[in-house]
């Protein structure tokens, strides 16, 4: 079982497989790796969200965040959920930024920051970093990436993680 569905580690991993060797498809070959993604959505059952998922996964990385939207947002209505639903908000927010909808980035985004931690976490400050800024709230962008980026430091990390708090509240 795989979140969002049932599938079998075999196509698991032929997902994986595609991914891996996305580098090897150029921009002109774009359609190609869309087509090797959309065989492999094909064999899922009808109605899993891992089929538009990966699809506005391909959609995205070949650069059509116009395409991709729709298809993350149907993937989370279809009930994606786990590692791969907090990706796909990630990845939605990021493509809404890109086609001019910031704001809609930061109300999906903005909850992810008091979710579970995991992984995902910087992206998750990065991307609403980025929308932050694309509506002019780049202090508190700021903040967002300076205070993911403290925990990494091999030193100042208090500095940084106060430093990132003062920008937005000026209390500390």
């Amino acid at each position: 079982m795989c979140e969002g569905g049932p599938v079998n580690q075999d196509w698991e991993d032929r997902v994986a497989a595609a991914w891996a060797a996305f580098d090897d498809y150029p921009e002109e070959r774009a359609h190609e790796f869309r087509a090797l993604i959309d065989a492999l959505v094909a064999e899922l059952p009808d109605g899993s969200p891992l089929g538009p998922f990966e699809q506005a996964c391909a959609w995205d990385s070949t650069g059509h965040s116009d395409r991709a939207v729709p298809l993350y947002r149907e993937a989370l209505a279809r009930g994606l959920s786990g590692y791969k639903a907090r990706r796909a908000k990630i990845q939605l927010s990021s493509s809404l930024r890109n086609t001019g909808q910031a704001e809609e980035g930061v109300k999906l985004l903005t909850p992810e920051l008091e979710g579970p931690s995991d992984e995902l976490d910087d992206a998750v400050r990065a991307v609403l970093a980025l929308c932050l800024s694309s509506l002019g709230r780049d202090r508190e962008g700021l903040s967002l990436v300076l205070g993911a980026l403290a925990p990494h430091l091999p030193r100042y990390q208090r500095s940084m993680a106060n430093y990132a708090r003062a920008l937005v509240d000026p209390r500390g």
